[in-house]
């Protein structure tokens, strides 16, 4: 036999490396161990198994050929032994060895070794507030829970729900709950905003709008002090500093940790973002690896370390090491953390920094945003995408995309193009450029990502000058607190009719088509807040206004097709 390889963690990144590590080393002897029954499934796929989308949990732990991922496949099938319900109780790097305990039969004996992977994953992290231990309180950890919330659900037992936390996976859930359930679901979120720091404010306010249109009912802004239980010991309130929900269940999805106690205990580098790794994910010790939620990932735009608990870069990773156990030179560039979900009718996706996150982290940050189609106009089903394209003013280089849209491909499209680009530090003439596969069913000739670019040159070369989004809102709220600003909607009559009863001399009426023979009518005292649907039209005056020394105007980025999906309360249709 060749050489003892022992992998500890049967999920994602371990069962990842055992495979790769077997085809290309035949002879070489590997071990899986996971402390749980279940391994090798589809974690990701959790909320949509709850949800009724995926039929059966076993659908979960299949390959794409139907056949289920348990011990005696990967014996049969993969020449894998994989050891379940065995956990491993410490690393001793000096034998070579694993120490690991039966969990069935409380025996404990040892696995000797020649390289180690550590593949723990993450555990989730559990709110440090009263009752957080009830009945009826779950994480969404393991496939186990999640049998368990299902069977609740079908069996009539929930009619209110309440998740703790804003994030993916909360809000996964929260659809799971409301969609096919009908079950009466509140999300609660400290953050001022769903998706904290993952998406900038105006794109979380539209997930946000479209979830409440659904039926959810979302608190951002207040967390979680207190879980109530009723005389029977099970949780049947959440109480805020502002609200107290009933609930039949308590889904705490409030992000993860890191799994990387068995790393500290052998006295390998560990960082509160995971096991320390170098760029051939090997931690401190040449001899042991990592992989998987369990690592400490370098962001390849900012360059700063983060906890990176995605199923999509655990099986990347896991290739890297089986590569390097075999030999091959293999290196690990880091992660930009790229995303979509699904909610209810809508899609919403990131890679790379939050407009946000990149002033964090230093950049000179400006961000472009655009609502062009996802395919041509006059095809039917064309609708609008919101874009955001986030630049560093002085490099010109694209430090990450958001988008939001209908649940179909057209966000995802761009959204993995664009994480392509930026990897390879792409900048916007890199986008502008960037050549996307076009038919009018699925794209515009000139695609929405380069749309996005050309409005960023636009900006970084200041001949745009923008208006941001929320100093757009925060007049709307209050047009008294800036009287020398005036909105100049260049949108079709019909369209501007209602704003123009509602406020009034703050809103000027000229149509698109009608600036130039009119523009002399317009104030040159104010500044002009132009309008239009996207954007587009919006640049195009402001470029002709300037022509004729009319340059006291900003352009409201993205149009009205970006602020209806925010739906703010002074929007007259209310």
């Amino acid at each position: 036999m060749g050489e003892k390889i022992v992998i500890v963690g049967g999920v994602a990144a371990g069962p990842k490396t055992a495979c790769r590590a077997k085809r290309l080393m035949p002879d070489a002897e590997i071990t899986v161990v996971d402390q749980d029954s279940l391994i090798s499934y589809g974690g990701c796929g959790i909320p949509y198994y709850v949800s009724g989308d995926v039929a059966d949990e076993d659908e979960l732990r299949k390959t794409s050929f139907h056949m289920t991922r348990n011990e005696d496949f990967f014996l049969r099938a993969k020449g894998i032994q994989v050891r379940t319900l065995t956990r491993c109780l410490a690393i001793d790097r000096k034998a070579k060895c694993l120490e690991v305990e039966d969990l069935k039969s409380g025996t404990k004996d040892t696995i000797p070794y020649d390289k180690l992977v550590i593949a723990t994953g993450s555990q989730p992290f559990v709110l440090p507030i009263p009752g957080a231990e009830l009945e009826g309180v779950y994480t969404i950890s393991d496939l186990h829970k999640a049998i368990a919330i299902k069977q609740q659900l079908a069996t009539g037992k929930i009619g209110r729900a309440v998740v703790i936390g804003g994030g993916a996976i909360g809000l996964e859930m929260a659809e799971a709950f409301t969609d096919l359930w009908g079950v009466e679901t509140s999300v609660v979120e400290f953050m001022p905003q769903l998706l904290p720091r993952i998406i900038d404010p105006w794109f979380s306010t539209m997930l946000q709008r479209h979830m409440e249109a659904m039926g959810v009912h979302i608190h951002t802004g207040e967390g979680a002090s207190e879980i109530i239980a009723d005389d029977n010991g099970r949780a049947c309130k959440v109480v805020t500093p502002h609200r107290t929900l009933e609930t039949d269940i308590v889904i705490m999805a409030t992000g993860v940790r890191p799994r990387s106690q068995l790393a500290h205990d052998a006295g390998l580098l560990v960082s509160p973002f995971g096991i320390v790794v170098n760029n051939r994910l090997q931690t401190s010790d040449p001899n042991i690896y990592a992989a998987g939620d369990c690592i400490e990932v370098t962001h390849m735009v900012s360059g700063q370390k983060f906890t990176a608990p995605l199923g999509s870069l655990a099986n990347r990773e896991g290739r890297i090491v089986a590569d390097n156990l075999a030999g091959i030179p293999s290196t690990y560039p880091g992660a930009m953390g790229s995303f979509i979900m699904k909610a209810f009718e809508r899609s919403i996706g990131a890679t790379g920094l939050s407009l946000e996150s990149a002033r964090a982290a230093g950049f000179d940050a400006d961000a472009a945003i655009t609502a062009p189609s996802d395919r041509a106009h006059f095809f039917p089903n064309e609708a609008k995408i919101p874009l955001q394209m986030v630049f560093d003013r002085r490099s010109r280089r694209v430090l990450g995309v958001q988008g939001f849209g209908p649940m179909n491909d057209a966000v995802l499209t761009r959204i993995d193009a664009a994480a392509a680009l930026i990897a390879k530090n792409g900048t916007i003439d890199d986008f502008s450029l960037c050549e996307m596969a076009y038919a009018p069913p699925f794209a515009t000739a000139l695609d929405a990502l380069n749309s996005a670019a050309n409005v960023a040159d636009n900006m970084q070369m200041n001949r745009q000058r923008n208006l941001a989004i929320p100093d757009f809102l925060a007049w709307m709220n209050d047009l008294s607190g800036r009287p020398d600003w005036l909105a100049l909607d260049i949108r079709h009559p019909a369209e501007t009719k209602a704003f123009k009863e509602k406020f009034g001399a703050a809103w000027l009426e000229l149509a698109y088509d009608q600036v130039r023979a009119n523009h002399q009518d317009l104030p040159r005292d104010k500044t002009l807040i132009i309008i239009c649907d996207a954007g587009t039209r919006s640049y195009e005056t402001q470029v002709f206004l300037d022509s004729v020394g009319l340059t006291n105007t900003l352009v409201l980025g993205g149009g009205f097709n970006v602020i209806t999906r925010m739906e703010p309360s002074w929007w007259p249709a209310k």
